[in-house]
């Protein structure tokens, strides 16, 4: 079994551990990268269906917020290298990014294998080594200290190691939770782990709705302890359930409730956040317009049709009823599903349908200020292997930058 000595040992080429790479390797360390399928980033390739929203605008203490309480973790991380840093990085080796909505950034040719190009031209630029087709299956360690690592059929030492696994996310692309194992091996705790940021299935069936999207829905968590828990944004029905952006950033909150519940009962407000009174108002001024105009052509102008068929049938109201004509009970009937229609997530399609993963190598284990782990010399972690993740919008993305631009300077 050969023997090959480097300055730093990256494992996995995915977004976090290409920016450690390229960071260590800038600073003059003799770098390698080891990852397990045939070529770099494949995750990164598939983001945003091949279009890489790479970041957002949001300043860096709104961005922080969007993570929850693990949002405090990053600061020193993003700091260090935000959207801004990101963006010029990008530009320096030859990536010319642009927000069309002035939110989400995006490379301006639209296209993760223009970034993927780039970074491979930097890495080969600084000298990096990259071996693929390489399964780490041991991190070598002696007094607390790490001295390298165990491949398949070679030894590498070096006395920084940087595991950027990744979490367990579309397996078909690599993802299979090996950095959590290498991590518990030598004594980190690794926190429960769901998939985040899918489709949810449903107890209704709203297929007929298929061809409609619903936007600035809110869903909120129908459990009283769980009450805080929203999301706002567009929402599509499926065959078996609901998806969409709101659905994407909700599911990373209804993952782990259904590993502890059968299901999870949510509402969602689908009148764009207005309350029963502000609906009741709108019938209002409705009925001053044309006072003989149906529920359905009422609603016309904030909901689909066939979404306006589907909560009348399930009152057994008619859409072709007029409002005002309604029996009381009815009408508050027909307020209320409206501002908060019931739905009961029952499932998802777990982890091969995962875009990120909730939960990893636990927190406390590890110094937000460089990324190394406090119990392992030398050893450091970046990007989702790590128990943080958000939202949809470059925000995971950015954090897999940020924490390997940290992670890569190395302050063992």
């Amino acid at each position: 079994m050969k023997t090959e000595h480097y300055d730093l040992i990256v494992i996995g080429a995915g977004a976090a551990g290409v920016m450690a790479s390229i960071t260590a390797a800038s600073e003059g360390k003799k770098v390698l990268l080891l990852e397990k399928l045939s070529k770099i980033a494949a995750k990164l390739k598939a983001t945003g269906g091949g279009k890489c929203n790479l970041t957002n605008t949001l300043s860096n203490e709104d961005f922080i917020s969007h993570f929850g309480r693990e949002g405090r973790f990053m600061r020193d991380a993003l700091y260090k290298f935000d959207h801004k840093e990101l963006v010029n990085f990008m530009q320096k080796i030859g990536v010319d990014t642009h927000a069309p909505d002035g939110f989400r950034i995006f490379p301006t040719s639209h296209s993760s294998s223009t970034i993927i190009s780039k970074l491979q031209k930097e890495m080969q630029r600084l000298k990096v080594k990259i071996i693929h087709n390489q399964r780490v299956e041991k991190l070598l360690f002696t007094d607390s200290s790490i001295d390298g690592v165990q491949t398949q059929d070679s030894l590498y030492t070096a006395k920084n190691v940087i595991i950027a696994t990744g979490g367990l996310g579309y397996p078909a692309l690599g993802a299979e939770g090996d950095g959590y194992l290498l991590a518990q091996e030598l004594g980190h705790k690794v926190t429960e782990l769901s998939p985040a940021m899918m489709p949810l299935k449903t107890e209704e069936n709203w297929a007929q709705c298929r061809a409609d999207t619903v936007s600035k829905v809110e869903l909120r968590v129908a459990l009283p302890k769980y009450k805080k828990l929203y999301a706002r944004g567009d929402l599509i029905f499926t065959k078996s359930g609901i998806r969409g952006p709101v659905v994407l950033d909700f599911a990373r909150e209804i993952t782990p409730l259904l590993n502890k519940f059968k299901e999870v009962p949510i509402t969602a407000n689908l009148t764009k956040g207005m309350n029963e009174n502000d609906i009741l108002q709108y019938f209002k001024q409705a009925k001053a317009k044309n006072s003989q105009a149906s529920i359905e052509e009422n609603l016309l102008p904030i909901l689909a049709s066939c979404v306006i068929r589907k909560l009348c049938q399930s009152l057994d109201i008619k859409s072709s009823a007029i409002f005002h004509t309604l029996e009381g009970k009815s009408r508050d009937a027909l307020i209320k599903i409206l501002a908060s229609t019931p739905f009961t997530i029952t499932g998802h399609d777990g982890f091969k349908m995962a875009m990120i993963t909730r939960g990893g190598i636990f927190l406390k284990q590890i110094d937000p200020k460089t990324m190394q782990s406090k119990l392992i010399k030398g050893l450091y972690f970046c990007g989702e292997v790590m128990d943080i993740d958000g939202p949809c919008g470059g925000y995971n993305l950015q954090w897999s930058f940020s924490s390997g631009y940290l992670a890569g300077h190395l302050y063992n």
